[in-house]
């Protein structure tokens, strides 16, 4: 091969002494030249990066992307309800959090090896089915972790903020089984949400319910104990009945203590009375009328006389004086005398008597009556602070029973309420709906065109490196241009050279 060197005003220096005493200096159309020198080597190694990548692109097959998609609501589960108490009972995520939840669930890998047990991992992955059916368990087991994480790249979970629309893609080398996986991984998802999200029937109400319920019973047990030891049949009616009894029998008290006050004052006065009146007294009397009979005689007498004498004759005078000296005698009491008399008990001492026995009586049976009563009321008084006594301990009793009955009552209904929402969320899932299902893909994908796009870039890339690095390595000044800028001399000839 010939080459063109060029001669300079030191030709006859040391090749060594020049390399490393002056550094070539190179314009842009002298690399055009000097590459062109290295075409041979450049065309080699650009063929060789291409048969490369040619034959790497020949290896790559179709994929098939089968797509779904799901509209996800806000769900009875994802409302909070407490196991006990109501502390913030109601509470509800917002629906990105929601849509995030449903996100990672479908991209849970439990879910992806239920999906590879439906369906069978040969058939999902025909290419490992003779590995696997001669692989031991524990092989299989590892060959399905692949097998997941194998579905795992290639599904694909898209959601968007404020957005309730959750978008799947699957991508697989047959469109059928592309199809079946979205459409099985689907299916799978809303079983296993439930189960996830509701949660197994763990019991965990009715357990508590009977830890409540032997509680209460063990507690109304030592509340039936108390009542029958100390004689009570129901302690709040009681205490009510002897409150009620206790005010009553105070007030007759008190009543019998103002009568018998009242009858005691009496029958100081009837007695004292008594003392003043006498026994006996005159019953009746008769008076003597015969001053006033023999007036009236007179009288008689002289309109007698005036029918035969004159007012002013001797005989009517002298009767009118007789008449007027019997008038002043009646009128003086000179003419009264003793008539018939009569004694006998005095009527007023024996109505003061009958009243003093009456009252000695009711006295006596006022007293008998204040002593019962009195007796009554320290006996309602001794049975009322007996109840005091006993209330604490009753207290405590009623109040654990109420609350453990409360609890009892509660956990039921929770119960309940957990087991009718349990069996209607594991019927249907209606905050979950799938807006498309997958259908087998009838156009695949594949990385041909662009390994082939990248295979002549990085061919060419690499053909002009190897170019560049053979003509850095050369030995001595290529071009004459290079020279003269090298040496700052001019070039005064060229002469081709041959190896």
């Amino acid at each position: 091969m010939s080459t063109t060197s060029a001669w300079t005003s030191v030709p006859h220096d040391p090749p060594s002494q020049r390399d490393w005493a002056t550094r070539a200096r190179y314009a842009p159309t002298d690399f055009v030249t000097l590459l062109w020198r290295e075409r041979g080597l450049m065309l080699a190694v650009f063929l060789v990066i291409l048969a490369l990548g040619v034959g790497f692109s020949m290896t790559q097959k179709k994929s098939y992307t089968a797509q779904s998609s799901l509209f996800v609501r806000l769900g009875q589960e994802y409302v909070y309800e407490p196991k006990a108490g109501d502390a913030a009972r109601g509470a509800v995520p917002d629906v990105d959090q929601v849509i995030q939840s449903e996100a990672e669930i479908l991209g849970s890998g439990e879910l992806r090896e239920r999906v590879i047990r439906k369906i069978g991992f040969v058939n999902i992955f025909p290419a490992q089915a003779g590995k696997y059916a001669g692989a031991t368990p524990e092989g299989k087991r590892k060959l399905i972790a692949l097998g997941r994480d194998s579905i795992a790249k290639s599904l694909k979970i898209e959601t968007a903020p404020d957005n309730s629309i959750i978008r799947l893609a699957y991508q697989h080398q047959n469109p059928d089984m592309a199809e079946k996986v979205l459409n099985t991984l689907l299916e799978e998802y809303l079983t296993y949400r439930r189960g996830l999200l509701i949660g197994a029937d763990d019991r965990v109400l009715q357990r508590q319910r009977d830890i409540f319920e032997q509680k209460l019973a063990e507690t109304d047990a030592s509340y039936q104990s108390f009542l029958s030891s100390n004689d009570i049949g129901d302690f709040t009616s009681q205490k009510t009945t002897l409150t009620q009894l206790q005010s009553q029998v105070e007030q007759q008290k008190y009543s019998i203590e103002a009568q018998l006050q009242d009858r005691i004052g009496r029958l100081a006065a009837v007695e004292a009375e008594l003392r003043r009146t006498p026994t006996e007294t005159v019953l009746y009397r008769d008076n003597d009328m015969t001053a006033l009979a023999k007036l009236t005689q007179l009288k008689l007498d002289r309109e007698g006389l005036l029918a035969v004498y004159k007012p002013d004759a001797t005989p009517v005078r002298d009767i009118d004086a007789r008449i007027a000296q019997l008038e002043q005698g009646v009128a003086a009491g000179r003419t009264n005398g003793e008539g018939a008399r009569r004694s006998g008990p005095n009527p007023i001492w024996q109505t003061l008597q009958t009243t003093r026995n009456d009252l000695n009586a009711e006295v006596a049976a006022l007293r008998e009556s204040l002593a019962e009563y009195s007796h009554q009321v320290m006996d309602v008084n001794q049975r009322l602070m007996r109840l005091s006594e006993l209330e604490p301990q009753f207290n405590a009793l009623t109040r654990d029973r109420d609350v453990l009955s409360t609890n009892v009552r509660d956990f039921t209904v929770k119960e309940q309420q957990d087991e009718a929402q349990r069996r209607m969320s594991s019927e249907a899932s209606d905050n979950i709906r799938i807006v498309q299902r997958a259908v087998a893909p009838s156009q695949g994908k594949s990385l041909k065109k662009p390994i082939l796009a990248l295979t002549i870039l990085f061919a060419m890339f690499s053909a002009a490196c190897a170019g560049l690095v053979r003509m850095f390595l050369r030995p001595g000044l290529q071009t004459p241009a290079s020279a003269s800028r090298t040496l700052g001399l001019p070039v005064l000839a060229t002469a081709g050279v041959k190896r």
